[in-house]
């Protein structure tokens, strides 16, 4: 601390939920230094001067995290240096208020404005939120200087557009300056390691291009983002560009495209021009593979057109402070000319969020809903895996819709509840895994019947890498790469996979071997290609190959189709050997046909056998498939278990289920359908039903 009672200290991004509150979260040790408390008033001193609120943090540091809003009002970026002094505010008499940004509500009550601002802490210059209305500034208040709005604080809202800096120099006048305020670092969520990498290669460039000149080195030209779709990425191209203040304009890559030859190559250079002429600027190239696709001989139109797009990104020149973002999520399908360093310089990916980054977006999307008191948000974001940002998005609107559908439309008694979200998950599915069965399976190991042993096996090779991996790290040892159940058809080894993966509450990704086959060449490499890479991106994550032996037939028998697919898993399962939250799972009941490739160590290496039940695990299978039913008192599950020696699991559940037939039967017979709610306790599964029931599977086989 100086002597004048000023701290220095570092601009941090604020918390999701503080975004629009004008809160300045500080350290307790620089709440020391300063002398204030949670709730006073502090003066941020930046480029420009404004005020926020301290508010307590349970991080240690000389920093202030503050949202866009207040960053804006200082005329700093994430990572710069501020002065922080203590401030004494006055109660405000009058303020005036003008729209940031042609989106904000001109015509809204100044008394709903001073209600929605109510004790907040403003000075002339300063941008600020209402709920549902939008950004505006403060040009004027009585008395001057930081002031806090109170209830009887009289609102003045002038319509004419105004910008920070205007009204912090005082030279604001009518015609204004609109300022695209919609999208700012608190509202990603879940992105913050590679928000930090994006930030790294676009905001130093464009904010101080002469670092790059004084280490004698040229600044990046673009940044190429990827990841499937609804993950964020051209909500991060809009963030950074309204942080560092730059002009910003999207060229949508379909958009581009003309029948006339020529006029594809004229919009981009158009696109280019622009932006070299309002410089600094972001160029963000939407669904760039559709413009940049690898060339061939027979594409002269798509040749052309990357051509021109490498063209114009070797003309760039350092001093033309033009940054290019490219997204897609078919980033292999992009000419490699376009990905060498000079032109799109880095590669990030955007991935589906984990259930950290599940809850910060759902943080977002909920921080101006009125929430009930049964909602917990971790406990959503544990239920959505796979659910992208725009896939959350949708599933918070879609609750506010079930919570109005319920409410009516008295706004006052508006709640969302868990059950409004409970609605919303039924008809919002995950993006993130669309192409395959993505689910997380309600399926326990209380509904396998017997198998202990097998499953204290699976538990160990599964879930325990995914669970303790610090432990494994400690002592040096590798997990198991992948895990093989086998063993007879019917013994439930598919139902072990399921039960596994609701025992450890990960991504479950079942794909049955035979729906990997297509008849062209190189479609059943790309499917397996695209089902690892999904995977991963959706970890942690156990990727289930079901009936494995239809892909991975043994090589050298002149099946040209079936040797290229296994090369293709041989390559994949290794890769995935490296990923510390990803499981391989695989299930056959012709293990001797596997290729001996796969079944060495370090991809297969665990051999689960998964055999038919003995008497014990028949007893517990039938306790399993009767639970809830309507058992005769002459029904003995351990006389049933001992007549059904060689029964498979599915073979046990066959029986009960026939033998429940033949009890429905009994009394399904003798009345009409519409008299059936009168006979329901009727029912009854007799011994006699389990014999004939067992007689007739017996005759099947």
């Amino acid at each position: 601390m100086t002597d004048d009672g000023i701290v220095d200290v570092t601009v941090e991004g604020a918390r999701k939920a503080d975004a629009g509150r004008g809160r300045a979260r500080i350290s307790d040790s620089v709440q020391s230094e300063l002398g204030v408390l949670s709730g006073d008033a502090v003066i941020i001193e930046g480029s420009r001067l404004t005020v926020a609120k301290v508010w307590p943090s349970d991080e240690d540091g000389q920093f202030v995290r503050v949202d866009a809003d207040t960053r804006k009002s200082a005329g700093v970026n994430i990572g710069d240096t501020v002065k922080l002094r203590s401030g004494s505010v006055n109660d405000a008499k009058q303020i005036t208020l003008q729209p940031a940004s042609e989106h904000a509500n001109e015509t809204a009550s100044e008394e709903a404005l001073r209600e929605q601002l109510r004790d907040d802490l403003v000075r002339q210059g300063k941008q600020i939120r209402a709920e549902g209305y939008g950004p505006y500034v403060v040009t004027d208040t009585d008395p001057g200087g930081s002031v806090k709005i109170t209830g009887s604080t009289v609102v003045r809202l002038n319509p004419a557009l105004a910008s920070v800096e205007e009204s912090a120099t005082q030279t604001a006048d009518d015609s204004g300056s609109s300022a695209d305020t919609a999208t700012t670092y608190e509202d990603i969520g879940g992105l913050d390691d590679e928000l930090n990498l994006v930030r790294e290669m676009i905001e130093l460039p464009l904010s101080e291009p002469e670092l790059f000149t004084r280490l004698g080195i040229d600044p990046p030209k673009g940044v190429l983002l990827y990841g499937p779709p609804g993950t964020g990425k051209t909500l991060i191209a809009r963030a950074v560009a309204n942080e560092v203040d730059a002009y910003f304009d999207t060229i949508s890559g379909p958009e581009i495209v003309s029948k006339y030859k020529g006029e594809s190559e004229e919009r981009l250079r158009q696109a280019f021009e622009e932006a070299s002429r309002e410089a600094p600027a972001i160029l963000f190239i939407d669904e760039i593979d559709s413009i940049a696709g690898a060339r061939d001989e027979d594409a002269d139109m798509e040749n052309r057109v990357v051509a021109q797009l490498l063209t114009l990104l070797d003309g760039l020149e350092a001093t033309d402070e033009v940054i290019v973002i490219g997204a897609t999520n078919r980033v292999d399908d992009i000419d490699e000319a376009i990905r060498r360093g000079g032109r799109f310089d880095r590669e990030i990916e955007i991935g589906v969020p984990d259930v950290t980054g599940r809850e910060e977006i759902l943080e977002v999307h909920t921080r101006n809903m009125p929430l009930a008191d049964d909602i917990d948000l971790p406990t959503i974001a544990d239920r959505t895996h796979g659910f992208v940002g725009a896939d959350i998005a949708s599933l918070c609107r879609e609750a506010g819709m079930a919570a109005l559908r319920r409410g009516g439309h008295d706004a006052a008694e508006l709640t969302v509840t868990y059950a409004d979200f409970e609605t919303a998950m039924t008809g919002v599915d995950p993006s993130g895994m669309r192409e395959y069965v993505a689910e997380q399976p309600e399926t326990t190991f209380a509904d396998v019947g017997g198998l202990d042993a097998t499953k204290n096996r699976l538990t160990e090779a599964v879930e325990w890498p995914l669970s303790y991996g610090p432990l494994f790290e400690e002592a040096g040892a590798d997990p198991p790469s992948g895990v093989l159940l086998h063993g007879p058809p019917g013994t439930g080894k598919t139902l072990l996979a399921e039960g596994i993966a609701g025992e450890s509450g990960v991504n479950f990704v079942r794909v049955n071997g035979p729906e990997i086959l297509d008849k062209y060449v190189g479609e059943s490499e790309q499917a397996i290609r695209e089902l690892f890479e999904r995977a991963r991106q959706a970890a942690p994550a156990i990727v289930f190959l079901d009936e494995i032996d239809a892909i991975a037939s043994s090589r050298g028998q002149g099946n040209e189709v079936s040797e290229r697919v296994v090369s293709q898993l041989l390559t994949e399962m290794d890769r995935a050997a490296g990923h510390p939250k990803l499981v391989v799972l695989a299930a056959t009941n012709r293990k001797e046909g596997i290729d001996p490739a796969l079944l060495r160590p370090g991809r297969l290496e665990q051999h689960i056998e998964v055999p038919n039940p003995d008497q014990e695990a028949r007893r517990e299978i039938l306790e399993v498939h009767t639970e809830g039913a309507p058992l005769g008192e002459d029904v003995d599950l351990e006389t049933l278990a001992a007549s059904t020696a060689g029964y498979s699991g599915a073979d046990i559940e066959a029986l009960a289920r026939e033998a429940s037939m033949r009890a429905i039967r009994t009394v399904a017979t003798d009345i009409d359908p519409e008299e059936v709610a009168n006979h329901t306790g009727e029912v009854v599964i007799t011994a006699t039903d389990f014999e004939q029931a067992r007689q007739t599977l017996d005759e099947r086989t």
